[in-house]
């Protein structure tokens, strides 16, 4: 069970929800994998709505590893996503909305959707 309050949200997989959470750890991987300097700056990267394949599997590995898994980013490319493509893509931006959301704002009654093609 994920806990929104924290910051979690999950990764369905062949019908199991598999926990994230962006820690600081995981967003200063982040940072790193994206070359910014700062949380900002990383907020600003994503807001921009241009997320790569790479860069989805590059977020989901960081959630999946600050709610303490241990899967490698190729790893996580190779899960059966419930819901495919699309599916990944939600989760990344439900984990991203979940992180990066106003304080004490959780928005749980919008569903994430994937960007315009």
């Amino acid at each position: 069970m994920v806990n929104r309050y924290r910051g979690e949200v999950a990764l369905m997989v062949e019908g199991r929800a598999l926990p994230m959470r962006l820690t600081l750890g995981a967003l200063a991987e982040l940072e790193d994998a994206f070359s910014v300097e700062n949380l900002p700056a990383l907020g600003e990267r994503f807001a921009a709505g241009r997320l790569s394949a790479r860069d989805i599997t590059r977020i989901l590995a960081a959630g999946l590893r600050g709610a303490g898994s241990a899967l490698a980013a190729d790893e996580v490319a190779a899960l059966p996503f419930d819901g495919g493509l699309n599916g990944a893509i939600a989760a990344a931006i439900a984990l991203l909305d979940a992180t990066f959301a106003p304080v004490g704002e959780v928005a749980e009654a919008r569903p994430p959707m994937p960007p315009a093609a």
